[in-house]
């Protein structure tokens, strides 16, 4: 797996545990170990722009997804007979400044928030969706698996 991370934010980030989490992921969801992914932190001005540009919509948001290529994961999702064709996923980008708001809001740490959100994000680029219910309760139910798989991984460290 090819993760790179590029932290624009200003704020700290555990970029290893963020890593090795989008790394979890991508391996529990059957991506190709030769597949690249890209995750961006940015600051809410940054995030305002892409938001407004490529969602239409006013102000910062938590997490963008922008997929590059088709993919075709294996198992439920996908086409093929196995793990997916190795490619250039696409970028995940997250705003850490909007996660803290958001992990104070729902009582948990910024660091919990990311992982959440950066998971949320590589399964848009996967081709999962939450716009309607059955696609909403697919997707929400497998972050909250993958995000249960994590902690068991990390607390076994």
């Amino acid at each position: 797996m090819s993760i790179e991370l590029n932290n624009e934010s200003g704020v700290g980030v555990d970029e290893e545990s963020l890593a090795a989490l989008a790394a979890h992921v991508l391996s529990e969801m059957d991506i190709n170990p030769l597949a690249e992914l890209s995750i961006v932190m940015v600051d809410e001005d940054a995030m305002t722009q892409l938001h407004e540009k490529w969602m239409g919509e006013p102000g910062p948001t938590d997490v963008l997804a922008f997929p590059m290529d088709e993919l075709r994961p294996g198992g439920a999702r996908g086409e093929s007979d196995g793990a997916a064709d190795p490619a250039l996923l696409g970028d995940v980008v997250l705003c850490p400044h909007v996660a803290a708001r958001q992990a104070a809001e729902a009582g948990h740490g910024a660091a919990d928030e990311l992982e959440l959100l950066c998971t949320h994000g590589i399964l848009h680029l996967l081709g999962y969706d939450h716009a309607e219910p059955e696609e909403h309760k697919e997707m929400f139910g497998l972050q909250a698996r993958l995000l249960e798989s994590w902690q068991e991984v990390r607390n076994s460290r």
